[in-house]
């Protein structure tokens, strides 16, 4: 039996925190990973096989408005115009669905429609990934697809993201205390299960938009219990009603067949290993 041929497989933006852990799990798999540094000019001159776009801004979008939108749009833009390509994945944000408030307690999908404002400053990055969106979706002759990505977790150094620094803080001390409310509310995705959901979104071609989610929403109160039944001492320093956003239909990540941990779950299993057991 002869041997299928490794794919080739492009990641935008693989020096982030999501595109690094990506390009480690394709290359790990056997996969060629075209890794271009932002303004490498081979980036429009060879085949890009499959691409995995995770370039983009997140924390600092605000500060750099104009960087935000070239990265989300811009750059996109100029590869699914010039460069040669089998099919791409674009990484959006299940952040567009914000704005639905708590959407009579219904489950959105992903042909939900979106309430974005211009007036308002904070929709900068929703308007941007929502125009790549769109790019996607009806400017590259069906060759690509849009992954919606949940708040996304890990306790590697640096990770960003406001669990993920609990989580790393957790590591050095017992005794927390996080400048955030109790009632917060967020839907949680470990990076392994994005890039196991990227992975299997890119080998199957996939079309339209896929929430990355666990559809779960859970509360920092909720999160903070489950520290608290390890030995960690957690004080959150506002408290306040639990928020009730519109969760996310999860039914076509599922059909890819991944399904994400509980967010709950990873994290009592971490706090029993010898590296948190081990905190100050």
């Amino acid at each position: 039996m002869t041997a299928q041929p490794a794919t080739t497989y492009t990641v935008l933006g693989a020096d982030g925190f999501v595109g690094r852990r990506l390009a480690e799990h394709l290359r790990a798999a056997g996969h060629a990973v075209y890794a271009p540094a932002r303004g490498d000019p081979a980036l429009f001159q060879r085949a890009l096989g499959r691409v995995i776009y995770c370039a983009g801004l997140t924390a600092d979008y605000a500060l750099r408005p104009f960087d935000t939108v070239q990265a989300h749009v811009g750059l996109l833009a100029k590869v699914l115009q010039e460069a040669r390509f089998e099919h791409l994945v674009y990484l959006s944000s299940t952040r567009l669905y914000d704005s639905l408030g708590a959407h009579a307690g219904v489950p959105v999908d992903e042909q939900a429609a979106l309430l974005l404002n211009p007036h308002e400053a904070r929709h900068l990055y929703d308007l941007s990934k929502a125009l790549g969106e769109n790019l996607c979706l009806h400017a590259a002759n069906g060759r690509a697809a849009v992954a919606r990505l949940a708040c996304v977790y890990d306790w590697s150094p640096g990770a960003p993201g406001f669990l993920s620094d609990w989580l790393q803080r957790a590591m050095r001390a017992k005794t927390l205390h996080l400048d955030s409310s109790g009632g917060v509310v967020r839907d949680y995705i470990h990076l392994d299960d994005v890039v196991a959901a990227l992975a299997a979104m890119a080998a199957r071609c996939s079309s339209g938009v896929v929430n990355v989610a666990s559809g779960e929403q859970v509360s920092n109160a909720e999160l903070a219990q489950v520290f608290r039944r390890h030995g960690w001492s957690v004080n959150l320093a506002r408290d306040s009603a639990r928020e009730h956003p519109a969760p996310c239909t999860v039914e076509r990540l599922a059909q890819l067949g991944v399904t994400p941990r509980p967010v709950r779950a990873v994290v009592e299993h971490c706090l029993g290993t010898e590296a948190w057991r081990a905190a100050d």
